[in-house]
């Protein structure tokens, strides 16, 4: 994308005014997305987005710049401009750039901008449908296919100069069903760091089956009762809510600033001691993950909570000068427009102890939580709101009918403790993370667990 030549001089003008690090961050990216809607495409975008984000530290102090063009005269004025923010004595140092090749474990067998738009068009139909024809109480779809080959070049003061391509893939089916005046809807979104490959893995009729079977099975559910009660969460999708109450608070930009609820508390037990936590951007071809990350480290596997001990925060260069820690590999951004700061990559409760019947026979009258969706959460106190997408009531250790218009509410640092039983059906969902770096892709996971109590709104 830009010769290591002309990289040196970008940051050597960068360093010119006294900043003790400098980073340019090179971008070039491609985006597809095709929407189905009424039986028939609706749209075809392509985006491109091609770019530099600059950046110099001195000290904890940070400074960033942005450039569209790549022409060396643009370049040069962009750092610049960046160094123009400093007034000091640059250090006198030579810097040579070296090539760091760092592997690839996510390999692509069949590239997206590669495949015909029938190709795609014919899997995406395919989902849709599935979902449409899957009962006469679906009353509407949509259906989106989703690709991006994402290219990055990190260069910086310290000699590091390594690239990384980033090819991802997603199917997003969204089913509504209607009778008698309610409207209860249904989705389904895999996704993978991978090409079309995926979809031989998923097919495209089971996941719009999955997310007109949510709609069907909602629609005729009547409403819970609000109260404090246990709670068993399903596998998979259910991890947001340690990736929302909790996972945030372990990110340095929350940490650094103390301005989390878990601030000091390293070697501390937080959680139940059947808990084990961890973040890892190494699972070859999973949604979050990668081989370096956009400072240009190394993907990690990091233990964050071992048996109910806090090990691990998740580090980026800038906030780890703020802590005296070293980067973990967790910088992330959604394009050059944004400054990386630490952020989850594929995050997940390990495999606990408990046979998952016995967490549901465990339960004399409560909810089960088969599908979680969206919710906020206040990284400061750890304070969270969920909705349930898709809920049943236990009762006497069976899962009976479906309710609907379930909420958990809670406190992040207390539902660690609260979380008393750990299944064995690890399983993980993708979805987008937006934080101030941005929109991301980010992978949840957990086994089945149960929460001995939480409050459950409801009516």
């Amino acid at each position: 994308m830009i010769n290591k030549a002309l990289l040196t001089r970008v940051l050597e003008k960068a360093l010119s005014t006294g900043a003790d690090f400098a980073e340019v961050y090179v971008e070039h990216t491609k985006e597809n997305n095709i929407a189905m809607i009424d039986s028939k495409v609706d749209s075809i975008t392509d985006q491109l987005i091609s770019g530099v984000g600059m950046r110099i530290f001195q000290g904890t102090r940070c400074v960033t710049a942005s450039c569209t063009s790549l022409e060396e005269s643009d370049l040069l004025a962009c750092a610049g401009r960046l160094a123009d923010a400093l007034d000091g004595v640059p250090v006198n140092r030579t810097l040579h750039l070296q090539e760091r090749l760092f592997g690839d474990i996510h390999p692509i067998r069949v590239v997206p901008g590669d495949s015909s738009l029938k190709t795609k068009t014919d899997l995406l139909k395919e989902g849709y449908f599935a979902a449409k024809n899957y009962h006469q109480d679906i009353s509407q779809v949509r259906a989106n296919l989703l690709d991006v080959d994402h290219q990055i070049l990190i260069a910086n003061s310290d000699g590091l100069f390594a690239q990384d391509r980033q090819i991802r893939t997603r199917m997003v089916v969204n089913a509504f069903a209607s009778k008698g005046g309610e409207k209860q809807s249904g989705s389904c979104s895999p996704g993978r760091r991978m090409g079309l490959e995926l979809f031989d893995m998923i097919s495209p009729k089971s996941i719009g089956e999955k997310a007109a079977r949510q709609a069907l099975t909602m629609l005729s559910a009547g409403y819970i009762q609000a109260g404090k009660m246990p709670v068993a969460i399903e596998s998979g999708f259910g991890g947001v809510i340690f990736h929302e109450a909790c996972g945030h608070s372990l990110e340095a930009s929350s940490v650094a600033p103390g301005q989390s609820q878990f601030c000091g508390k390293l070697g501390q037990q937080i959680a139940n001691p059947k808990l084990t936590a961890l973040d890892d951007g190494t699972i070859p071809n999973a949604w979050g993950s990668m081989n370096i990350d956009d400072e240009g480290t190394p993907a990690q596997r990091k233990v964050l909570i071992e048996n109910g001990i806090l090990k691990s925060y998740m580090v980026d260069k800038l906030n780890g000068r703020r802590m005296g820690m070293e980067s973990t590999g967790s910088s992330r951004r959604q394009s050059y427009l944004f400054d990386p700061t630490s952020r989850m990559t594929n995050t997940f409760i390990a495999n606990g102890p408990d046979r998952n019947e016995d967490i549901i026979s465990s339960i004399e009258y409560g909810l089960y939580a088969k599908a979680m969706g969206g919710g906020s959460v206040n990284p400061v106190t750890g304070a969270f709101n969920f909705s349930v997408n898709e809920g049943y009531i236990i009762r006497n250790g069976k899962i009976c009918e479906p309710v609907r218009g379930a909420s958990l509410i809670g406190k992040g640092s207390e539902i660690l403790m609260d979380i008393d039983m750990i299944g064995t059906n690890l399983e993980t969902a993708q979805g987008m993370c937006g934080a101030s770096s941005g929109s991301i892709p980010t992978e949840v996971g957990q086994p089945l667990i149960r929460v001995a109590s939480i409050t459950v709104g409801g009516r």
